[in-house]
């Protein structure tokens, strides 16, 4: 599945990755690149939990749906697939 994720970085922080549709589901790294890749990690764990917990699969919805959201201001958006 492809679910929108956004990458964001505060000032003294790490690059801090969010996937808007898997509600609690985010992850970080020193890099863009290591961001993005614990963050595969994150949503295959956090994916495995709501199947563990027998609950429906959030279902992706385009970067449209989110980008307005002020949580996510200046944040970079991609499309990947995931799962």
């Amino acid at each position: 599945m492809k679910y929108p994720v956004v990458i964001h970085k505060d000032e003294d922080s790490d690059y801090g990755v969010t996937f808007p549709d898997l509600g609690g589901c985010f992850s970080a790294g020193d890099t863009i690149e290591e961001a993005l890749a614990n963050a595969q990690e994150a949503a295959e764990c956090h994916i495995e939990g709501i199947l563990i917990d027998s609950e429906p699969i959030p279902v992706p919805t385009n970067i449209e749906k989110h980008k307005d959201n002020p949580d996510f201001k200046n944040g970079i958006w991609l499309s990947l697939r995931w799962i």
